[in-house]
């Protein structure tokens, strides 16, 4: 069976990759500090009993339109919610509330683990906002807020809150992961893959709208249009952008992402 690890690779297809996760970390530390100082974020919140299953909560400057939750990538293997926090900006400067869950990684945790920990995470976090939930997740955080649409993972009422999901370059079926080197660490078997793959299940009821960018690999643009496709819905290619900066229009408060994801 042909290894699908080049398919699946991005970094070495990105100019520049490796500065990226230094500026990631940079730009959410002077975000966090700024948002710090006037009181509007809490950090390290608990919605579990382990050390990974945090979140760091920001608050608009009045009073909040709703609860905007973004799911961070890195293949379910890397990276935390610290690297991540501008990502907010976009959100918080509309009125919204944000928060930003980091979670267990594989290979201590199994992939349907995770799924479960981000819907307790949106439990606690539910439970201390209030009006509509808009899910944002990218790479395998746009799988993650995927299943949190489908799969009656969440009680009723918050998944009625749910006014969008947006999965941004999403691994939306995990069954091309088994022939990666990767399954090393995820330990998918075929029924674990089918089990976990979005674009595999019922068109949920929740509004959807998909990204992905236009400069990434071929696979990625497959499993968004697969995810389109599957659930009828709207699909997004970011000219010119790829796998790690496809994000950044999050933190811009006018961009058509964070219209589209909020609303004007």
């Amino acid at each position: 069976m042909k290894s699908l690890d080049d398919e699946y690779a991005n970094a070495v297809y990105i100019p520049g990759a490796d500065t990226f996760v230094a500026r990631w970390q940079s730009t959410a530390a002077v975000f966090r500090t700024g948002l710090s100082q006037v009181g509007r974020v809490e950090l390290d919140l608990d919605y579990g009993d382990t050390d990974r299953q945090r979140f760091d909560l920001f608050a608009p400057r009045g009073s909040s339109k709703g609860l905007m939750v973004f799911v961070h990538g890195g293949y379910w293997l890397k990276f935390d919610k610290s690297y991540w926090s501008h990502l907010a900006q976009g959100a918080v400067e509309k009125g919204w509330h944000a928060a930003i869950p980091s979670y267990g990684l594989c290979p201590n945790v199994r992939i349907h683990q995770i799924t479960d920990q981000i819907a307790q995470a949106l439990k606690v976090i539910g439970a201390r906002t209030a009006g509509p939930i808009a899910l944002v997740g990218h790479s395998a955080g746009g799988h993650l807020v995927a299943r949190m649409a489908v799969g009656e993972l969440l009680p009723k009422n918050l998944h009625a809150r749910i006014a969008k999901v947006m999965p941004i370059s999403p691994v939306a079926d995990l069954r091309p992961m088994l022939n990666t080197k990767m399954n090393e660490y995820f330990r998918l078997s075929i029924a674990d893959a089918i089990a976990e793959s979005p674009a595999l299940m019922d068109k949920p009821s929740c509004s959807v709208d998909i990204w992905v960018g236009g400069r990434e690999r071929p696979a990625f643009i497959d499993q968004a249009k697969l995810l389109s496709e599957a659930w009828n819905a709207p699909l997004t290619l970011a000219p010119d952008k790829h796998h790690f900066d496809v994000i950044e229009a999050l933190s811009d408060p006018n961009s058509d992402m964070v219209t589209q994801l909020l609303g004007s």
